[in-house]
């Protein structure tokens, strides 16, 4: 079913930008943004603080053109409201009738909140379900805040391996490269390649994709191969379940590599599922003292059978550093990447300074999640049976 929605103010309409939650680091919109909007002919709305933590303060939004106001005005006031993770039940109350939402609020995890939501009549876009074509690149949250996350686990197993990444050769003797294994090369594992390779580091890289070999070996690592595969072109990106002879395979290979390793680097997830155990207990055990394996999956579960969200567990000398925070560690950056997308967006669903939702553009309905008192995506109606 198609929907059709046209929303006009008399006056101007509103964008409003809110202060994240303390453990967030980043904000929806930095000042640099606002300038589009305005040709948009949109009012914004500001937060106090908002972008204090992007290194963005008040005085730079007022000066791009935004008012500064208190939370309950940005709620009561706005057409569209921008938060990067979940609204609290406060906010909700506090909405404008008939509100759109926009962040990533991982609705194929958060069914639940997305139901109860839905039936306070908010049209809510999660854009990390927008479909993942090449009309979207330039929408893709998920692969801008990748690209940091990789960059930042290379700089944070540095940072945690008590030895030297990099050969070296000095009047003392001679020390050996770091060798790093990278479990997926997605937008993630490919920056973490790159990175790794600039530090010196000796690279293996293992994926069920073989169309990323060539990306891989371009970068400078050498592709573990595992014959067998599923498919998994269609994926957007993301892994896909494998049939239990190729997972033995794959374990054994794995093993191999892990055995070897001095850094892990885990990346692979599967959309709206637990992230697959890809380490275990005993592989981790045969691993070196001092050895350090980050595991970019941890928020959904993690790739390893020890790894804890937003937690350093060390288990036989090996620490196993569970983080799906990483592009929050570089606040400015992220926000600016994350407001390109975002603004990318919203020249999809703003029209002549007013909500336009038109359903029949494909990226408008696949990140469209609710709306009109309903849930209005397939997947997550699904979930919900």
């Amino acid at each position: 079913m198609i929907f059709y929605y046209l929303h006009r103010n008399i006056l101007t309409m509103t964008v409003g930008v809110l202060k994240e939650t303390a453990t967030e680091t980043r904000v929806s919109l930095l000042p640099e943004h606002l300038a589009t909007l305005k040709k948009w002919k949109c009012d914004i709305l500001v937060e106090s603080a908002a972008g204090a933590k992007a290194f963005a303060n008040d005085d730079k939004y007022s000066e791009a053109g935004a008012k500064i106001a208190s939370r309950d005005e940005v709620l009561r006031n706005s057409d569209i409201v921008l938060l990067i993770n979940n609204f609290s039940d406060d906010d909700i109350s506090k909405l404008k009738p008939g509100a759109v939402v926009l962040g990533i609020y991982q609705p194929l995890f958060n069914a639940n909140i997305i139901k109860a939501w839905a039936g306070k009549g908010m049209s809510v876009f999660s854009i990390d379900m927008i479909p993942r074509t090449t009309r979207a690149q330039s929408m893709d949250v998920l692969s801008s805040q990748a690209n940091i996350a990789g960059y930042k686990a290379v700089l944070l197993a540095a940072n945690e391996y008590p030895k030297y990444f990099p050969m070296f050769m000095t009047a003392a003797g001679s020390i050996p490269p770091a060798k790093m294994l990278i479990l997926g090369a997605g937008v993630a594992g490919l920056q973490a390649i790159a990175t790794a390779k600039r530090l010196g580091a000796v690279i293996e890289v293992f994926d069920t994709r073989p169309a990323v070999k060539e990306e891989v070996m371009s970068l400078g690592a050498k592709f573990v191969e595992v014959e067998g595969a599923a498919d998994a072109s269609k994926a957007g990106g993301y892994a896909v379940e494998q049939s239990a002879e190729f997972m033995e395979r794959q374990k054994a290979k794995i093993a191999e590599s892990v055995a070897k390793a001095d850094i892990v680097i885990t990346t692979a997830q599967i959309q709206g599922r637990k992230a697959p155990i890809l380490i275990t207990t005993s592989m981790i055990e045969g691993m070196k003292n001092g050895s350090v394996i980050i595991d970019l999956a941890s928020s959904t579960g993690g790739n390893t059978e020890l790894t804890k969200n937003d937690e350093t567990v060390i288990h036989n000398g090996v620490s196993i550093i569970g983080t799906s925070r990483l592009a929050g560690d570089m606040p400015s950056d992220a926000s600016k990447l994350y407001g390109k997308n975002v603004l990318n967006f919203l020249q999809l669903i703003i029209k002549e300074g007013a909500v336009n939702l038109n359903f029949e553009d494909d990226l408008v309905k696949g990140s469209c999640i609710a709306y009109n008192n309903e849930i209005t995506n397939d997947r997550v109606k699904a979930l919900l049976a």
